[in-house]
């Protein structure tokens, strides 16, 4: 008896692959909002969209073979420059989708659009900039091998 509503609920849909994935030139990662997600009005907290978009970044760069453990032994990305608009409300249990494409490569740093989607609706974009910085916080300039995996991917994507 306890039990019974669970013959009634619709299966669970397929949840994607953990990292994303990569279709022209855009890494596109899943997110499903949680109650954490979630403040006093039920909307996903504004903070929360950026935390989005830093798991997609970190989640491309992992699928180009770029890992953080390793890149942090002796540098790491800081976010420099960050400008967004907050469209529409997202709310528990919905999936998104973080659509994050490389604009532009300088010496030290990627220019990244990013834009949460729910379906095919814009509901949060973001133009960020993030810079490889060493151990002391000075700017490092990006290794040959990281350059060559995001023009690899990036179809749009220029180097300066």
């Amino acid at each position: 008896m306890c039990c019974r509503w669970v013959r009634t609920m619709t299966p669970p849909e397929r949840w994607p692959d953990l990292a994303g994935r990569i279709e022209n030139g855009v890494h596109i990662l899943p997110v499903r909002v949680y109650y954490e997600d979630t403040d006093f009005s039920g909307n996903v907290y504004h903070a929360n969209y950026l935390k989005f978009c830093e798991r997609a970044r970190s989640d491309c760069l992992r699928m180009l073979g770029i890992r953080h453990r390793e890149l942090h032994a002796r540098s790491g990305f800081v976010v420099r420059r960050l400008a967004c608009d907050f469209l529409k409300p997202a709310h528990i249990d919905e999936v998104l989708e973080v659509e994050s494409r490389f604009d532009e490569i300088g010496g030290a740093r990627l220019d990244l659009d990013q834009q949460v989607k729910r379906k095919a609706e814009l509901i949060f974009h973001a133009k960020v900039t993030v810079a490889l910085i060493d151990g002391e916080g000075r700017p490092k300039r990006l290794p040959r091998e990281m350059i060559d995996a995001l023009l690899a991917v990036a179809t749009t994507l220029t180097a300066s």
